[in-house]
């Protein structure tokens, strides 16, 4: 990362980079044993910190429409700026450039589009990646484990740094292990100089998730693969003493950018 006078890191910034929206999803498919009757949309997130040597974008989103609905039977809504390339491009970002992508997990709505960066590593638990390489039945579809299709992760094997639980990637900005989601789910904690935040992946996917119910003070996805360790991630969280940024909220675009 570049620095700042006196050897600080530079100020870091997030900037979250919508690639579309998933319509009508049953709300507690978000929300584990909640909110029923209720449908949701959700929105596909990269995204991109900046103020070091190169960009860092973490997850990478989902493909187009088409593939979306064929493969995981879900509704895309996206607009044509909304591809995933040409966003980037728009928030001036080349791809090329990025030399860092970090995957909160290896779920296709987070990696499907990781072969677009040609000069980046790409760090990963790798609990997460052992898992997706076999995954239960129940999670196959979820890491595109499927006949006549290849994984999108593995389309970047050959640049996948695996990293086992927390661990620094540069000043100001680390991964953090939170299992339970998938059994290698992490964050990545952004310390902006001014603030600290925690991009958590789907271990936390909207506010309502975080800010939890009359019931439990923080609420699951309704996917999942360990409850136990879901709910130890949580109580990590809270010691953590950040932000939370969840990474399928709307309201997350809405705001633009955290610095």
């Amino acid at each position: 990362m570049d620095s700042g006078p006196h050897g600080k890191a530079a100020k870091l910034t997030i900037r979250p980079i919508c690639v579309g929206r998933l319509l009508e999803m049953p709300q507690p498919a978000i929300t584990y044993m909640s909110g029923w009757g209720r449908v949701h949309t959700g929105a596909m997130i990269m995204f991109v910190i900046e103020g070091g040597d190169s960009p860092v974008v973490v997850d990478t989103g989902t493909l187009d429409p088409e593939w979306t609905r064929k493969h995981h039977g879900y509704k895309l809504e996206r607009a044509p700026e909304e591809e995933a390339e040409r966003a980037l491009r728009r928030a001036g970002i080349d791809p090329g450039d990025v030399g860092t992508v970090i995957n909160t997990h290896l779920h296709w709505d987070h990696c499907s589009n990781n072969s677009m960066f040609g000069n980046a590593t790409f760090y990963i638990q790798s609990r997460e990646v052992t898992y997706a390489a076999s995954p239960l039945p129940i999670h196959r579809a979820a890491f595109e484990k499927k006949r006549g299709i290849q994984p999108p992760w593995l389309a970047v094997w050959d640049r996948i740094e695996t990293v086992d639980g927390d661990c620094e990637i540069a000043p100001g900005l680390s991964v953090v292990s939170l299992p339970g989601h998938t059994p290698g789910s992490q964050g990545v904690l952004v310390d902006t100089g001014s603030a600290r935040y925690l991009l958590a992946g789907d271990c936390i996917d909207t506010y309502e998730n975080w800010e939890g119910n009359d019931s439990t003070p923080h609420i699951p996805s309704g996917s999942h693969t360990d409850l136990f360790e879901y709910y130890r991630s949580f109580e990590k969280i809270e010691r953590l003493g950040c932000e939370v940024i969840p990474s399928h909220d709307l309201a997350v675009v809405e705001r633009g950018e955290f610095s």
